[in-house]
């Protein structure tokens, strides 16, 4: 049969009992496919993956929303933008402190909703310090925390500590005591390890340097009062300050504290060395030796 012999689509169609009005929906529709070879591709693509963490029982806000265009998207899109915009127009005091360390996660977790970490840190660790304290293996224990949020923490950490240092080191301690008390709770109240640290100190009372004298467990820590002796020869010192944490919170002395102070006075006192102070830290107030006539 030639082609001219061949009836048409539309002959067919209304031979089936087609109306007019079904036949020209018909033939837009086909007009509307592509040619059976054509290699075809979505017109619009999402922007963002589809993963667990947009569920909403695990994503705070719920998962995607629908904007006014119709378009679907994660609920956290431009979150990260406000948030900047609010602590540089605002500043952080009016900021809970879930969105402060948002900010932070910003620079360790990309495209992802931190919100839910940083409640997950601050469930876990208490405050912004007990999580800017905490140890990397208890860290990485919370779901969601990576090595690069380790990291940023270390870096706020050391920024704290600097700063903190900054205000105490080659100034009379006696005139900056708060200074300095603020200091060494920036540095060790949150830890959650025993440390020991010892401020030397110039014929002024000048810090000439605060070291670390060593770490242990949680309620001990070895110290050797002849190399604090020595070291106090080394910096040409002539008093110092012992401060200590109680990882429990509660800065009351042991008797080993009590026992190992008196071993260090009496050590320094043969180098005409004065031991100033023992002052244990905790995680709420302090306790000083020299206040309690202990020293």
């Amino acid at each position: 049969m030639s082609d001219h012999d061949r009836p048409s689509r539309g002959a067919d169609r209304r031979g089936g009992g087609f109306s007019e009005e079904a036949l020209r929906r018909l033939d837009e529709l086909e007009a509307r496919l592509p040619p059976p070879d054509a290699v075809t591709a979505p017109a619009f693509r999402q922007g963002f993956r589809m993963t667990p963490r947009l569920a909403a029982d695990v994503a705070a806000g719920g998962g995607l929303i629908t904007d006014a265009a119709g378009n679907i998207r994660p609920h956290y899109w431009g979150h990260r933008e406000r948030l900047r915009t609010r602590f540089l127009q605002g500043g952080h005091k009016p900021m809970p402190e879930y969105e402060i360390l948002e900010l932070l996660l910003f620079n360790a977790i990309p495209k992802v909703d931190v919100k839910p970490l940083a409640k997950r840190l601050l469930a876990a660790f208490g405050d912004l310090n007990g999580v800017v304290a905490a140890s990397e293996h208890r860290l990485l224990q919370v779901e969601g925390a990576t090595p690069k949020v380790y990291l940023q923490l270390r870096i706020v950490e050391a920024f704290a500590h600097r700063m903190a240092q900054a205000r105490v080191l080659h100034r009379e301690v006696v005139s900056s005591w708060d200074a300095l008390i603020a200091y060494c709770r920036t540095a060790m109240a949150h830890r959650d390890t025993e440390q020991v640290r010892v401020l030397y100190l110039d014929r002024k009372n000048k810090l000439i340097a605060d070291e670390e004298q060593g770490q242990g467990t949680v309620d001990h820590v070895p110290v050797y009062p002849r190399e604090i002796a020595r070291r106090c020869l080394e910096l040409n010192a002539s008093a110092l300050i012992l401060v200590h944490n109680h990882p429990s919170g509660d800065p009351t002395p042991s008797r080993s504290d009590i026992d190992m102070t008196a071993r260090i006075v009496e050590a320094c006192r043969a180098l005409d060395v004065t031991v100033h102070d023992h002052v244990i830290i905790g995680k709420d107030r302090e306790l000083s030796f020299r206040s309690e006539g202990l020293i």
